[in-house]
């Protein structure tokens, strides 16, 4: 996040030689954070799955699948600070093209490597997470030849690759309460997760359907989330806080238009939604559990399109603070509690209740903050 929204502004003012400098600071802190995460990832992963309630063969399923993913985590890293410093540029193309080929790579990958064919031998439920971890290897390696050959104005050149101080400190600026923010959110959700396991199996898998669909409105939304930083941040480089604020706007309303509309489909089509996840007799109970908390988040699409969007636009202003603050109250003021409160009456329904009040509250937060104006005199 620091990487785009300082990219982004040095891009707006006209500073290409900076801004391909911040791609090589980038690199080197993505690759110092993939190999900590890592390292703490593998050393951690039974205690962590053990607080999400993961218990026996749950919990040894999980650990054969995040094992793969770690350790190519460095390298996923790498890719993903190129494909920021790229966005940031205004390239949005070549993230979406590289990330593309890595999800149609992603499925024959771990088909082989999970059933096995010519000189690959059947892995089993592993070989789904080894595809996974090849596929996402080979996407950043493409990352860094393309900034090898330059893309947008950026360059990678390994006599570059020198700590500048002064633009890791603007970096951090920005990305420790983004990534404060963000990690605050992932223990948030895991905590979250760790009511919905305890309410059993049967809610649990139906929480994981419900999630998967629903996000599909939350990808579409972070797409016009990255429009919004990149729109603010070089505006905002270029001393035009007032196309600044018009660029969010618009991110917003359009971003906020398509997933009302992904909503519209989650109400409509719940039922045969999960039934393609569910196809099975036994499995009812699954989708007469889910499809009303499928059908409740559709009415919580538009504040997910503040929360995300105009949090973004924030972000790419370098006013993550109040993002960060934002992400205290909802979850942990809000949601958390509610689930705790509500589990125990509505069950699987009452922890989404919680979810969508949450979005509403954070929601509402985020846009009265970027409605006030006041992010345009950040200085990043």
């Amino acid at each position: 996040m620091g990487a785009t929204t300082l990219t982004a502004h040095l891009i707006g003012a006209g500073n290409r030689r900076e801004a391909g400098a911040v791609l090589h600071q980038a690199l080197l802190l993505a690759a110092l954070l993939g190999l900590l995460g890592m390292v703490g990832g593998l050393a951690a992963l039974e205690p962590l799955l053990w607080l999400l309630q993961l218990r026996d063969t749950s919990a040894a399923f999980a650990a054969d699948y995040l094992r793969p993913l770690l350790y190519q985590l460095p390298l996923q890293m790498l890719g993903s600070a190129g494909i920021a410093c790229l966005c940031g540029a205004g390239d949005t193309r070549t993230g979406l093209w590289v990330l593309g080929s890595v999800a149609l790579l992603n499925l024959p990958l771990s088909w082989v490597f999970c059933l096995g064919g010519g000189p690959v031998p059947a892995l089993g439920f592993v070989g789904i997470a080894i595809g996974t971890a090849v596929s996402q290897a080979l996407g950043s390696l493409a990352v860094l030849l393309l900034l090898l050959h330059g893309r947008a104005g950026l360059r990678l050149r390994w006599r570059d690759l020198q700590v500048r101080l002064d633009l890791v400190i603007r970096m951090l600026r920005v990305g420790i309460p983004a990534g404060v923010d963000t990690f605050s959110m992932q223990i948030g959700f895991m905590v979250f997760l760790s009511i919905i396991n305890g309410l059993g199996d049967t809610a649990a898998a139906a929480h994981g359907v419900a999630l998967a669909w629903e996000s599909l409105g939350y990808q579409s939304g972070s797409a016009f989330g990255v429009a919004a930083i990149t729109v603010v941040g070089q505006n905002l480089g270029a001393g035009r806080p007032d196309r600044a604020a018009r660029g969010g706007w618009i991110a917003f309303g359009m971003g906020a238009a398509l997933m009302s509309f992904m909503g519209f489909l989650f109400f409509c089509f719940a039922v045969p939604m999960f039934q393609l996840f569910c196809p099975r007799p036994e499995q009812t109970a699954i989708v007469a559990t889910g499809v009303p908390v499928l059908r409740l988040v559709a009415f919580g699409m538009p504040a997910l399109a503040s929360c995300m969007i105009l949090a973004w636009a924030l972000r790419g202003a370098g006013d993550t603070r109040w993002p960060m603050l934002f992400t205290w109250i909802g979850f942990f003021g809000v949601r958390i509690p509610l689930a705790l409160l509500l589990t125990g009456w509505l069950g699987l329904f009452g922890a989404w209740l919680a979810m969508c009040t949450d979005l509403y509250v954070r929601g509402l937060c985020v846009l009265w903050r970027f409605a006030s104006g006041r992010w345009q005199g950040i200085r990043v």
